[in-house]
């Protein structure tokens, strides 16, 4: 007698560890470049160069990137760049790590500060947030019958479960040229280069992974001549595309993380020789989790008329979606500035999502965070027109998730899907911002499993001093396979015996019952 079983692939969350990364670096201003006079605008990127893992230790290595718009002495209309990294090599101890897990890194800058030392030095403090999760991939075991036995019954139960197909990384790579208008002088160099994705998506189809979204780009540049003012061009750039997944289909259920991995943009000539095309070279990463909810039959228990049969049973664990939501939450707030700041005109305003915390609540899943904006404005000052502000909207939103509960796992992802900022008057600023959050919810299912059966002769004075034919009132909680179980028969033969079409019984009802141990 052997009990046949199918392996279901299960991915399971090990632990999910917060570690923070200091970096306080000087740089010195390169001798190309003119003195600092004013801090303008900053920004600031992790570029996550490898992540090695090995027993019970994760090494990150990689580089915060920064950009710094100041002026100069020169006058209002003399700005200049400046850009540097700051490496970093990190190990980080993770207990029950093991090579074969598998890793998903969130990198986020907690708090970038950029202080002036002199005109020609600065300090670049920050503290980088990274979230490491360790997902270990195993098989579960599920019997879904026995061989070799006629005489043998079965009870088998159907299980909905969600099983990991795809568990990889791979990239999608966007081209852009943009034309500028007419209106707008020739570009003598780049002054900021600014790209952020706004609401991508994607989605399983056969044999690939559809995706699409939106990028917005904004730059600063300098004109050819130097009468003319500095300029800015902002431009939403649409983009779709597949990437190959073999194992893909549409019913698969995707928890894909994206990023900004590489971008790259650049001034080139056009046909004539101008100035006047903007290239944009970007590399998305995509960390791709894909599930395949399937309905699989097992064993749930096993009995023979004929044969004490022994089955030994452990508990399987397995998941099943319990629901996928993306919700939408809509933000409304104000920021106040400096009656000394005289806002003219708002040039682009930039912003990210940082959620501090997750609470399972009644039916959702409460999302706290704040969106952190930076604008960039014109101010009524003619020595220093250019100036930014930055403030954080806070949040709070319950994600629909009915029937969740502590034991239950989640992924949360969210993202900007549009964000405007706009003048009430010279010393406020309205921000209004659609934010995507969007969940995947697994509930835990525990079963008992027959991982083995013993099979032994009956006991002939226990079978002998059994009745051959009884009489049987059925009970609240009773069931056919309850019943032919305990008095070594069969569904079959009581339905036969009884004229019975269904295998449901009702408390009360009346069944003769007879022994079918000799016959069988």
């Amino acid at each position: 007698m052997e009990l046949l079983k199918k392996n279901i692939h299960m991915s399971k969350l090990k632990g999910k560890l917060v570690t923070q990364i200091t970096l306080d670096e000087d740089f010195n201003v390169p001798d190309t470049k003119p003195d600092i006079s004013r801090m303008i605008l900053k920004q600031g990127e992790i570029a996550l160069e490898s992540v090695k893992q090995s027993e019970e230790k994760v090494q990150l290595k990689g580089k915060l990137q920064f950009d710094l718009l100041y002026g100069t002495e020169e006058g209002s209309n003399h700005l200049q760049n400046f850009q540097g990294f700051a490496p970093f090599d990190e190990i980080i101890n993770y207990n029950g790590l093991e090579t074969s897990d598998h890793v998903r890194v969130k990198a986020e800058i907690e708090d970038m500060t950029i202080s002036l030392i002199n005109s020609r030095k600065i300090r670049v403090n920050a503290i980088l947030t990274f979230e490491i999760r360790a997902e270990s991939m195993y098989d579960e075991a599920a019997a879904q019958s026995i061989s070799g036995e006629d005489s043998v019954q079965t009870l088998t139960k159907n299980l909905e479960v969600m099983q990991v197909r795809v568990q990889r990384k791979d990239t999608f790579r966007v081209k852009e040229e943009i034309e500028l208008s007419g209106n707008k002088p020739n570009i003598d160099h780049l002054l900021w280069r600014g790209l952020s994705l706004r609401s991508v998506e994607c989605r399983p189809i056969d044999g690939k992974l559809s995706l699409r979204g939106e990028m917005v780009l904004f730059i600063l540049y300098a004109g050819e001549e130097e009468h003319i003012p500095m300029q800015w061009l902002e431009k939403n750039i649409a983009f779709s595309g597949e990437i190959d997944v073999p194992e893909c289909n549409l019913s698969m259920v995707s928890a894909t993380n994206i990023t900004l991995l590489h971008k790259e943009i650049e001034a080139k000539p056009d046909y004539d020789g101008e100035n006047r095309i903007i290239t944009v070279d970007a590399v998305l990463e995509l960390d791709m989790k894909l599930y395949e909810e399937e309905n699989i039959q097992i064993l749930a228990d096993v009995y023979s008329p004929v044969k004490e049969i022994i089955p030994q049973y452990s508990q399987a664990h397995f998941e099943g979606l319990l629901v996928r939501n993306s919700a939408k939450c809509k933000v409304v707030d104000k920021i106040n500035v400096s009656e000394e700041e005289k806002i003219l005109q708002i040039c682009h305003s930039e912003g990210c999502v940082k959620i501090d915390r997750t609470i399972v609540v009644d039916d959702g899943i409460k999302v706290e965070g704040a969106i952190t904006v930076t604008s960039l404005y014109m101010a009524a000052d003619d020595q220093e027109p250019l100036r930014s502000l930055a403030g954080a909207v806070p949040f709070s939103h319950i994600v629909e998730a009915k029937g969740i509960d502590d034991s239950c796992v989640f992924e949360l992802t969210s993202g900007i899907e549009q964000l405007t900022t706009v003048m009430l008057g010279n010393n406020e600023v309205e921000v209004r911002a659609s934010l995507t959050l969007d969940a995947l919810v697994l509930s835990k299912i525990s079963q008992p499993m027959p991982v083995s059966v013993q099979i032994m002769p009956l006991d002939e004075e226990k079978m002998e001093a059994l009745p051959g034919i009884v009489g049987y009132i059925v009970r609240p909680g009773d069931c056919l396979w309850d019943i032919a179980k305990k008095f070594y028969t069969t569904i079959e033969v009581i339905k036969e015996t009884n004229g019975l079409t269904s295998d449901i019984v009702k408390p009360g009802e009346r069944l003769l019952l007879i022994k079918k141990t000799d016959e069988l």
